[in-house]
């Protein structure tokens, strides 16, 4: 029984270790982005972008983690909940930090003003539904249709810096517009799971895949040093 329920745990741990890597990933290119700014206002963005992402998520992941290894814990739904929750801002935050890293790397764009009136806005409508109690976020089931409310905008705020990094292209040679293609593919992971992974457990899955689109982002940033 107890070699039954090490091989049923055994893709959880799995999950688990590819939540530390990428965590001890993002706090490492947080360092490197900061020791290497010297002045460069695009790299201390990215720094501060790459510590909203990693500590954003770490609230959601870090539960996880000690269920993989530890099994259940007192409290664990709750902590899960609010992990989800904050996660939900940060995810938001790092968008529109993305944008003004885009300012920075391309000083020399002008960003249509319907772009960033459309980007704050939706990024902010997208917290204020998310600090909303009817997300139900501290129990397990949480609110399928308020999820699909809060991740409208959401899709909004993500569309709007595809469309400012392919409009920038290859300038500078730095290939970003490269985090368009990272920004579909994460939100192409991402919705399946928001829409059914509370019927269907597995979908879950896909947001390893999501989260290896983040870590690219932020590698295409560490190629500016």
């Amino acid at each position: 029984m107890k070699e039954e329920k090490t091989k049923t745990r055994m893709p959880q741990i799995g999950e688990a270790v590819f939540c530390i890597a990428y965590l001890a990933f993002d706090l490492i290119a947080a360092v490197v982005f900061f020791a290497n700014a010297n002045g460069s206002q695009a790299l201390f963005l990215f720094g501060i972008l790459t510590l909203v992402l990693g500590g954003g998520d770490a609230f959601h992941l870090v539960p996880r983690i000690l269920t993989a290894f530890r099994g259940s814990f007192p409290g664990e739904e709750w902590w899960s909940g609010l992990g989800l929750m904050v996660s939900s801002i940060t995810m938001t935050v790092f968008y529109v930090l993305l944008f003004y890293v885009w300012r920075a790397v391309f000083p020399q764009l002008a960003c249509p003003t319907a772009l960033l009136a459309l980007t704050w806005g939706s990024a902010v409508l997208r917290i204020a539904l998310c600090l909303f109690p009817q997300n139900n976020w501290f129990h397990r089931e949480g609110n399928p249709r308020w999820g699909i409310y809060r991740n409208i905008p959401f899709a909004v705020t993500g569309l709007c810096l595809v469309i400012l990094f392919l409009l920038s292209g290859n300038t500078g040679g730095y290939g970003l517009w490269q985090i368009s293609v990272a920004i579909v593919i994460s939100f192409a992971c991402y919705f399946p799971v928001v829409l059914w992974a509370k019927k269907k457990p597995m979908i879950g899955m896909l947001m390893m895949p999501k989260t290896a689109a983040y870590v690219w982002m932020i590698c295409m940033g560490l190629c500016l040093i």
